[in-house]
């Protein structure tokens, strides 16, 4: 099978990987453009599994104003060299975390976040529904479950499905710059301004 020049531009915009790897993933899916970006994700979440634990002590702290200028988010995104800090692709993840900030309002990077006295208020008004909903004890606690990790998606950045492309979440998009990086990237913290909210 022959795999245009064009198709593997197309994969490259598309997921922010190298030249190679993008015609290798197509090669691999006999041409299929959509299996080739799943194909590269999973790639993608193998190679960042790798990176977690390398240190990231460098990065950049990005600003995004809404063009109202009365919503303005600060991200502060790490990496490991000063190198990537100043890559394009980089830079582009930082503004569109940003952006996804301002539109979602996050509350929490990671459900690591959450206040346990929050989480215990969610499980209390769930089992109280769930109770007046006259469900049996047993399946209160497997469908509180269910409800709090809906929750986590709702206020936990990580977990959000990106605003630009809602097949994947946001956790899923800094994994896949890490594969096309060869860095470790983390997002750190966040803050969210607006002016009436």
């Amino acid at each position: 099978m022959t795999i245009s020049a064009s198709d593997v531009q197309n994969l490259r915009q598309s997921t922010g990987v190298g030249m190679m790897e993008a015609k290798n993933a197509l090669a691999a899916c006999d041409g299929d453009f959509d299996k080739a970006i799943d194909h590269l994700r999973k790639s993608g979440s193998a190679k960042a599994a790798k990176r977690a634990d390398r240190t990231t002590s460098e990065g950049l702290v990005h600003c995004y104003t809404h063009s109202n200028q009365k919503l303005g988010v600060v991200v502060e995104l790490l990496c490991e060299t000063d190198f990537v800090a100043k890559n394009e692709i980089f830079t582009e993840l930082a503004h569109n975390i940003a952006m996804h900030i301002a539109a979602m309002s996050p509350l929490y990077v990671s459900r690591e976040e959450v206040p346990a006295n929050v989480i215990a208020k969610e499980k209390e008004i769930y089992a109280e529904q769930l109770s007046q909903e006259g469900k049996p004890a047993d399946m209160i606690e497997k469908i509180s479950e269910g409800k709090l990790n809906k929750f986590y998606e709702e206020v936990c950045l990580l977990e959000q499905p990106f605003i630009k492309d809602e097949d994947i979440t946001i956790a899923e998009l800094i994994e896949s710059k890490i594969a096309s990086l060869g860095e470790n990237i983390k997002l750190n913290r966040f803050t969210r301004i607006q002016i009436g909210g």
